[in-house]
């Protein structure tokens, strides 16, 4: 398998696959490919459909096998970039809901739960997101452009709720609130903010799609 990203802020990622070899991806993700190519639908049964399900992603999965050498892509649903994420035994990513695009190996999912409840309720993610392990890669969806950090442990990273994309499984993620009641008042920035804790990688994304709507929002005219 091999695979290039295309399309500057409004990205493709082309997998040419070898006979034999699968991408997987959400149901509906596939823009276009080579014929030869056989897509299969699958569940994967009701933990895993209703596991998506409460990460806001498509219940369905659908793999991609080459019966002879082809391309298939695969393209952002909105303006922003891909990633292409290794993930190895002992060495999961989690990532937030909606940044799944798709997948090439073994790589098996699960809904990632933190241990401090206040996480999820929160920090905007928490139970909301996503944990990929296995080996193969994981092709992720960013919203605007991709900020990468290597933290080092006991390293933390303060970031504003939405705009954590993604952090090794070796991460920790808390909330903390936002000192100061003219700062959380008129500060612009809310109540809360999301603290990752190193070691692992950390990707930010530089536009939430939820920002993004409610920025555009604000020019939308509400009536008389």
């Amino acid at each position: 398998m091999q695979y290039r990203i295309d399309g500057d802020s409004l990205p493709v990622v082309k997998v040419a696959l070898n006979p034999g070899e699968t991408v997987s991806c959400e149901a509906g993700a596939m823009c276009w490919m080579d014929d030869g190519i056989e897509m299969v639908t699958e569940g994967g049964g009701l933990g895993k459909m209703f596991g998506r399900m409460m990460t806001k992603e498509n219940a369905f999965m659908n793999h991609y096998t080459a019966t002879k050498g082809g391309e298939i892509a695969f393209a952002s649903k909105m303006p922003g970039s891909i990633r292409a994420v290794e993930v190895t035994p002992g060495n999961p990513i989690v990532i937030q809901k909606g940044a799944f695009l798709a997948s090439f190996g073994n790589i098996d999912s699960r809904v990632f739960f933190q241990k401090k409840v206040g996480t999820g309720f929160f920090g905007g993610e928490g139970f909301l997101m996503r944990e990929y392990s296995g080996q193969g890669l994981v092709f992720l969806e960013i919203d605007g452009s991709a900020h990468e950090y290597e933290l080092k442990p006991g390293e933390k990273k303060i970031i504003d709720t939405g705009y954590l994309a993604a952090m090794s499984g070796s991460c920790s993620m808390d909330v903390v609130t936002v000192k100061g009641i003219k700062n959380v008042l008129f500060g612009g920035e809310g109540l809360f903010n999301t603290e990752v804790t190193g070691p692992g990688r950390v990707i930010i994304q530089s536009m939430p799609i939820a920002s993004l709507a409610m920025t555009l929002a604000s020019y939308i005219p509400t009536g008389k």
